[in-house]
């Protein structure tokens, strides 16, 4: 398992970057990798998601490793990010080629999506990033629970150990300036208690406290705006950006080689289809067509994972998913337009 993986996102004027969560090695090609331009510093307040653009980048310097397995899916190395990450600190991109990292062919097909450039989020960006962060978080404890509840401790304990190994991290100064009370030290002792006696009737109280501090570090955020449909919108499509990016790095000659990512990208979609769910009357009377499209859309997204446990065969190849992926993030776009147009 991949450990210490720091989230950096970067803003585009019309983009809020996808986050991705914890993919180990992915070998089947993600066509959703995105990019990013990096003079969107000054426009990070008005940002709106606008999903697989192509003025995303990801920052080799700072970006997590489930980040850099973008680069890894879409040119096929295994283990790459974990060479990018060995190589640092980057003066600029082309510095991959000069450390030997990838050759310039490789380079050539990716670096349009490489930055070694900082962005430092504000306003609306700001949040969306922060609750998106902490969705990436219910989302693995949500399909750790599911893995729980079928005695599988084993395949459990990494979607209990990413949210504090690969997030919390990054997060860690926002729920400082929110004030929310520190929840690592819960984290840790879920992950310990399911690693060493997952029979132990504490695993489920711990479990429930760890949820509940997720929860309650959301709420951290204005109930006005987690409500708002715009935003709520922003924050689905990053977390069905990230499933999309893990379900691509699930998939390997037409099977399921990665249970870990099939896994993770069953929870995003699963927390984030929950969160449509809370808005979708509200989209329906700004578009009711929109509202249509995207819960038929989801519906047919959530049939890709059966089950916690991979099934013998993918039901979706990666390009089926990304296509749902994205008619569900256009439709919301409409959505996010009028509300901004609105204001």
């Amino acid at each position: 398992m991949k450990k210490f993986r720091y989230i950096c996102l970067t803003v585009a004027a019309a983009a809020i970057v996808t986050l991705s969560s914890c993919s180990s090695t992915p070998t089947a090609e993600n066509p959703s990798a995105p990019n990013t331009s990096p003079q969107a510093t000054e426009a990070a307040n008005n940002s709106n998601h606008s999903g697989h653009g192509s003025k995303e980048k990801i920052n080799i310097n700072s970006a997590i490793l489930s980040e850099l397995d973008k680069f890894e899916a879409k040119l096929g190395i295994p283990a790459l990010s974990n060479k990018i990450q060995a190589n640092r600190p980057y003066g600029s991109p082309q510095d991959l080629v000069t450390k030997k990292v990838i050759t310039q062919e490789q380079f050539d097909q990716i670096q349009d999506q490489v930055s070694v450039q900082e962005v430092v989020l504000t306003g609306e960006a700001k949040d969306v990033d922060y609750m998106s962060k902490l969705g990436l978080m219910k989302g693995h404890l949500l399909v750790a629970q599911e893995l729980l509840d079928q005695n599988q401790p084993k395949q459990a304990e990494p979607h209990i150990g990413h949210p504090v190994e690969e997030i919390y991290v990054d997060v860690e100064d926002q729920l400082n300036e929110r004030k929310v009370k520190e929840f690592k030290t819960t984290l840790v002792s879920l992950q310990d208690l399911v690693k060493s006696n997952p029979k132990d009737s504490k695993v489920k109280t711990n479990f429930t406290s760890s949820v509940q501090a997720v929860d309650s570090a959301i709420a951290a955020l204005p109930p006005a705006e987690r409500s708002k449909p715009g935003f709520v919108l922003q924050v689905i499509n990053e977390l069905l950006d990230s499933a999309n990016s893990e379900y691509g790095a699930a998939i390997a000659n037409g099977k399921i080689s990665a249970a870990i990512e099939y896994q993770d990208s069953r929870g995003f979609v699963i927390y984030a289809n929950e969160l449509y769910k809370g808005i979708t009357s509200q989209v329906a009377q700004q578009d009711a067509e929109a509202d249509k499209a995207i819960n038929a859309t989801f519906t047919e997204l959530i049939k890709v994972w059966p089950a916690a446990i991979p099934p013998a065969k993918p039901v979706k190849t990666p390009e089926d998913v990304t296509k749902l992926v994205k008619t569900i993030e256009e439709n919301s776009q409409k959505v996010i337009d009028k509300s901004s147009s609105q204001v």
